[in-house]
């Protein structure tokens, strides 16, 4: 036997004995095991698979929403410049009426609000735009609309006509819009869990009650409370005034941690009721970098003065109003204030040299004419010999001509 062979025989035995003792001592005795060191690994690897399903989730849920919005954009996915840089912005909220009371045409844009966010002053305005105020319908091919109620601008040519008419009435520039058709407004509340609003004064409508001071809404009670007008002694100032409440309401509970666990129903809604110039990344940059503006928020409106033209019954801004609301917005958007020169001014002056209108008598005018666009005189039929309402019932709904000279309302 070859006396190497027997000395190696000897290293490993002794040798094996000593790898034994070692990994015996890195080895747990499963005697040595306490209860309470297992369940802490348990509890460990719980947390562990909590953790990642919800990533997963939350990257379910991030994607989604990415998608949803990102749809209603044409496939804008990148921040916009103005956004990303943080410099103030404006929005053009559109409430459109499409599918309410049975409506299957384009319909007309009942809620108009120009909101404003500083995120360097941390300031925001509100301001509404009544519906019937008197205005040039910018992007209406051939002219045919020329001077028409605001409201009528996004029948013509969508939200595109409506920010083009309300950017030159006010001279502000407008950089992105948000299209909700007011159908979604009921699913958009219900999904939020209700709104909190300070009810101005009691009253009923459409079968809901409401009590003055605060109230909590449920998704039906919340539309009914948008919509009431006649009964409010502000008309549609008291009906703006209740939808910037709502408005403002449920971007707060929007933002909320607790509205989570339902973004499966506010991405649905979104994808079926929304329309906007904004990228999911724009969104989610306005969420975490604008909010601070919401804790100055000055809302207001534009002050129209009764009027009724050749027939129908309108709002038309004084040159002074459409001035101070103008500046308001301006300087939040930190741009210098300019001295109005547009259609509707132009209006304005002719009426106050021609036909003596007074902005301080608090009755409707009957006398303020259309004039033709570019030429001093007025258009045929406008407010020619009426002086009072001819059709009182048709008053928020009218078409009517004379002398060649037409409003469709």
């Amino acid at each position: 036997m070859d006396p190497n062979s027997k000395r190696r025989e000897e290293y490993r035995a002794k040798h094996s004995s000593l790898n034994l003792h070692r990994n015996r001592s890195l080895a747990a005795d499963a005697t040595a095991l306490k209860s309470g060191n297992m369940f802490a690994r348990f509890i460990g690897v719980a947390f562990l698979l909590v953790i990642c399903f919800g990533v997963a989730w939350a990257a379910h849920m991030y994607f989604m929403v990415h998608s949803a919005i990102d749809s209603k954009g044409g496939g804008n996915i990148a921040n916009s410049v103005k956004i990303s840089t943080r410099q103030p912005i404006s929005v053009l909220i559109l409430g459109v009426d499409q599918g309410i009371e049975g409506r299957h045409d384009q319909g007309n844009s009942d809620t108009l609000i120009l909101v404003t966010a500083n995120p360097q002053k941390n300031t925001a305005t509100m301001t509404s735009i009544p519906r019937d105020t008197l205005a040039d319908i910018k992007g209406d091919p051939g002219n045919k609309y020329f001077m028409f109620r605001v409201n009528s601008a996004y029948e013509v040519g969508g939200s595109r006509t409506s920010v083009k008419t309300v950017s030159s009435m006010l001279n502000v520039p407008i950089n992105y819009y948000v299209e909700v058709n007011m159908k979604a407004l009921r699913s958009l509340v219900n999904a939020v869990g209700g709104v909190d609003v300070n009810v101005p004064f009691s009253f009923s409508y459409d079968w809901c009650d409401f009590h003055k001071g605060k109230q909590h809404l449920n998704g039906r009670h919340a539309v009914a409370y948008v919509r009431m007008r006649k009964e409010d002694p502000r008309g549609d100032y008291g009906r703006q005034l209740r939808q910037r409440q709502v408005i403002q309401a449920i971007a707060k509970k929007a933002m909320s941690v607790n509205t989570i666990s339902n973004y499966r129903k506010l991405v649905d809604i979104f994808n079926k009721y929304v329309k906007t110039n904004l990228s999911f990344n724009d969104m989610l940059s306005l969420a975490l970098n604008y909010r601070g503006c919401m804790n100055n928020l000055k809302s207001g409106y534009l002050q129209g003065h009764d009027a009724w033209i050749d027939g129908a019954s309108i709002q038309v801004a004084s040159t002074k109003e459409l001035q101070k609301t103008s500046d308001k917005i301006r300087k939040n958007l930190n741009l210098d204030t300019e001295t109005l020169d547009n259609e509707e001014t132009r209006q304005n002056e002719l009426n106050d040299q021609n036909n003596h209108v007074k902005w301080d008598n608090p009755q409707a005018f009957t006398n303020y004419q259309i004039y033709e666009r570019d030429v001093d005189k007025p258009a045929r039929g406008s407010n020619s010999g009426y002086g009072k309402n001819p059709n009182p019932q048709s008053s928020s709904s009218s078409s009517s001509s004379s002398g060649g000279w037409k409003f469709q309302w």
